[in-house]
């Protein structure tokens, strides 16, 4: 292991997120966002399975820490009951890299059996896969190939997945004026919370 080798695989990564395609859906699916939980008052229900779930509670946990209220669903917990967390003027945010996650299709599935007129958006990094193609709005990350040596383990898929959560945030929080303030009240203990309470 040299140090070359490290700065190549780091350079890569940061490649990946340099080529997110920047061609506007982010903006669409911000003010979808904000149209379903800030005038609607549902909320975002993000799912995921594997790595892609565990971005998905990245993203979930911190929407609702910064005003947009979110909770993660496990794809295959929806069809044992947790379904019925799903309300109507609810947003689901599915993350699937390959687009062909079955637990995820299905939860498309019975979402929109459940809630027939409930909006769909996919994070993936296949935008011509059969996800996107059920969704209102498809984030698509570039798909860039894994560093991983095999090019099969989750890397820079979940690379660019959390980049594209993080942005998503960040809009939101301009968009509603997100304040110190209204942070601190959501986050009461630990540093966080009390640099929010600073002055």
């Amino acid at each position: 292991m040299t140090k070359e080798r490290i700065k190549e695989l780091i350079a890569k990564e940061i490649e990946a997120i340099q080529n997110i395609p920047i061609d506007g859906q982010i903006r669409d699916v911000v003010d979808l966002i904000y149209e379903q939980v800030h005038v609607k008052g549902g909320k975002v229900v993000v799912s995921g399975m594997g790595k892609a779930g565990q971005i998905g509670v990245n993203i979930a946990t911190t929407l609702s820490s910064t005003g947009t209220t979110a909770v993660f669903i496990h794809p295959a917990e929806a069809q044992h009951g947790d379904l019925g967390v799903i309300q109507k003027n609810d947003v689901i945010f599915a993350i699937s890299n390959s687009g062909r996650t079955r637990e995820v299709i299905e939860l498309e599935f019975l979402a929109k059996r459940l809630h027939p007129g409930i909006k769909f958006i996919v994070l993936t990094g296949n935008k011509d896969s059969e996800l996107a193609e059920k969704a209102d709005l498809t984030l698509f990350t570039g798909g860039p190939p894994e560093i991983c040596p095999l090019g099969l383990t989750p890397t820079t898929s979940t690379t660019v997945m959390t980049v594209a959560g993080d942005v998503l945030v960040v809009l939101l929080m301009e968009k509603i004026g997100f304040t110190k303030a209204e942070y601190a009240k959501r986050h009461h203990s630990g540093y966080l919370g009390q640099k929010a309470k600073e002055e």
